[in-house]
């Protein structure tokens, strides 16, 4: 595999894609877009049991529709959903989507976690997640936060609040992946009661603190059920279709488990969108490279997420950096 991270170590190493994040602090809850100047490919995997999704059926390599405007990473677990509405109304507004009747139809799939018992009020008159989509929309650039924000706001893992995580990987051949997730598992992101990330062999220059292996101990699983979900998005500037994404996106689950213990449970909707630029051709042996760093990307995203993630008051669980910063 070799090479290294790019320049940002963010999903936006792959040009020109761009990432938007809008939160609620009082809400507890927000929404990420991945969107970018023209369509991509995309493919889709679901490994969790509990899985929230919308559009994920037209990823399919068989269907209509091969490229997709936005993708959507949201909280508030089905309300959640309704970010993609807000998406779609913008991205109509700019003239975007599939043409069909004379009429432009935004292709937005879109994926939840839940995050409904996080402390947040979530008494709304009317549900929020559509404005909360297209202001992320509107702010898609990109730079963009980690940690406590957007999809990742109010999420929590097992013990330690969990957050929005990205990572990148050039391969030797001038290939760029790229891992953007919300972090939000029944499981533990970190060993026992210590600070080390099970990621912590896939580590590059001391993006998660640089603490090395801890000790395995047991997983306390405090979570509840119906109360958790990791949902995240590869990317690549390789030129692949809907099958290979498809793969591709089957491969990157292995990021989910080599970082949070355990994953793709009964109670987690675990799900990964694979996505290409297309504009870099790509030979047959490649595959198995880009499929290794898109899983290696999102294992470090994932430990990424939670020791960014900061402290706010009323917080139900505290943050990693709150325990363990130096």
């Amino acid at each position: 595999m070799s090479a290294g991270p790019g320049p940002r170590n963010m999903i936006t190493d792959v040009a020109g894609l761009r990432v938007g994040n809008a939160q609620d602090t009082a809400l507890r809850s927000g929404v990420t877009v991945l969107c970018a100047d023209q369509p991509f490919c995309t493919g889709v995997h679901v490994m969790g049991g509990a899985p929230g999704t919308r559009e994920t059926e037209a990823l399919a390599p068989d269907r209509l529709v091969q490229e997709v405007d936005a993708l959507v990473l949201s909280g508030g677990s089905a309300f959640g959903l309704d970010a993609a509405s807000g998406v779609m109304e913008g991205l109509r507004a700019m003239g975007r989507g599939f043409a069909v009747g004379g009429l432009r139809v935004p292709i937005v799939p879109a994926a939840i976690l839940f995050d409904l018992a996080n402390g947040g009020a979530k008494d709304w008159a009317h549900n929020p997640y559509a404005e909360l989509g297209r202001n992320a929309l509107n702010g898609a650039a990109p730079d963009f936060a980690l940690g406590s924000a957007g999809a990742g706001y109010g999420a929590t893992t097992a013990r330690l609040k969990g957050g929005l995580g990205s990572a990148s990987w050039v391969l030797d051949c001038g290939i760029c992946l790229g891992a953007l997730v919300a972090v939000n598992p029944v499981g533990c992101v970190t060993m026992g009661q210590g600070p080390h990330f099970w990621a912590a062999p896939f580590e590059q220059d001391a993006e998660f603190g640089a603490l090395g292996m801890g000790r395995a101990e047991g997983v306390p699983l405090t979570k509840l059920a119906r109360e958790a979900t990791t949902i995240a998005i590869v990317a690549t500037d390789a030129a692949l279709d809907q099958a290979q994404l498809t793969r591709i996106a089957v491969a990157a689950h292995d990021g989910i488990a080599r970082a949070i213990v355990p994953s793709h449970t009964l109670f987690d909707g675990d799900l990964v969108f694979a996505v290409s630029t297309g504009t870099k051709p790509v030979a047959g042996a490649a595959l198995l490279d880009i499929g290794h760093a898109a899983a290696t990307c999102l294992t470090r995203a994932i430990a990424r997420g939670v020791y960014l993630a900061d402290s706010h008051t009323g917080d139900l669980l505290p943050s990693w950096q709150s325990l363990y910063a130096r």
